[in-house]
């Protein structure tokens, strides 16, 4: 999904480049055994957040015709 938003805003590929990075993280600590890894909960905060800022600019942005928030 990452590579699908290369031709995207900037929010859209940080909300998919973080969720990647996110995944990742989490199978390598399920692979490995390593529970340091998976506590990437850091990780997944940023990308939720990130979905939110991108969230309330698409939104406004599809119903009503207004940008409310730089997307890049």
């Amino acid at each position: 999904m990452f590579v699908g938003t290369l031709k995207h805003n900037r929010a859209t590929q940080v909300v998919f480049g973080s969720l990647t990075v996110l995944f990742m993280l989490l199978a390598a600590g399920d692979f490995t055994g390593n529970h340091t890894i998976t506590t990437a909960g850091f990780v997944g905060i940023f990308c939720g957040l990130s979905a939110i800022y991108s969230a309330m600019d698409q939104i406004p942005n599809e119903e009503y015709g207004k940008s409310v928030l730089p997307l890049g």
